[in-house]
């Protein structure tokens, strides 16, 4: 039986592509800058953009001056898209599933050359085997090569209904339970059951150093004071960051 996919249902995608992140592009997405700032020059890199979704970064790398962008994606829908709004011939993309990609990255690029940055926007943690993914990225990149992704903070992920509850005193808190408990949750989000999966801090560390990379920076990402300002977020989210940002290369011979 096919696995489902949430980002190929009509009712999930009505929800979804009404985000502000996909009605304004990259701009939309709040984490934005502090994700641009993690990503080494891109001009004359071959790249390659890990569940590409609408294929917004696939175009802004092209329009960085890529050598080649290549996009993967489990969703038709989602390709469809992307495909539809490409306007570059440097981007190719390819449908797969993360959870069983067994393609040589390289051999689908437009020269066929090794990979430079392979860079990922809240897809990971859709992925259940971590370590085997990113054993094929480190197969993939070059020597010296960049891995830049984005995925909910396991602080925000961990709990078993998120969202803050006021205490007696007042405050409101983000309650944690279930951090140390990893696999699979369930959250409604557009639609019901959609399926992520929850690691600690430690895990994507470690799972990202055991795959052979060196990690060069992390950011635990929540909106700043002038963003709350202008309505992205409120003065709860300085109490958990929504994401977690990672840098990280392999070692140059």
């Amino acid at each position: 039986m096919t696995e489902r996919n949430v980002y190929n249902e009509a009712d999930f995608l009505a929800g979804y592509l009404n985000l502000p992140r996909q009605v304004h592009g990259l701009s939309g997405a709040a984490e934005w800058a502090a994700l641009r700032d993690l990503l080494p020059e891109i001009a004359g890199r071959r790249v390659v953009d890990l569940g590409c979704g609408l294929g917004r970064f696939s175009q802004w790398a092209a329009g960085q001056g890529a050598a080649s962008v290549l996009g993967i994606d489990g969703s038709v829908e989602m390709l469809d898209r992307a495909e539809a709004e490409a306007n570059s011939p440097k981007i190719v993309f390819r449908l797969a599933d993360l959870n069983s990609l067994d393609l040589d990255l390289n051999s689908l690029h437009v020269d066929g050359q090794p990979t430079d940055i392979v860079f990922s926007s809240l897809a990971l943690h859709y992925v259940r085997d971590l370590d085997r993914l990113l054993s094929i990225v480190a197969a993939a990149l070059a020597p010296g090569g960049s891995l830049i992704f984005s995925v909910e903070h396991p602080i925000y992920s961990a709990p078993t209904t998120q969202g803050f509850v006021e205490v007696p005193r007042g405050d409101r808190v983000w309650p944690l339970n279930n951090y140390l408990i990893e696999g699979e949750r369930l959250t409604d989000w557009f639609v019901e059951g959609v399926r992520k999966q929850h690691r600690t801090l430690a895990t994507y560390m470690n799972s990202v150093i055991d795959a052979g990379f060196r990690l060069e920076r992390l950011v635990e990402w929540g909106p700043h004071a002038d963003q709350i300002e202008a309505g992205v977020g409120s003065i709860d989210d300085l109490h958990r960051p929504w994401f977690l940002l990672v840098k990280a290369s392999l070692a140059a011979d």
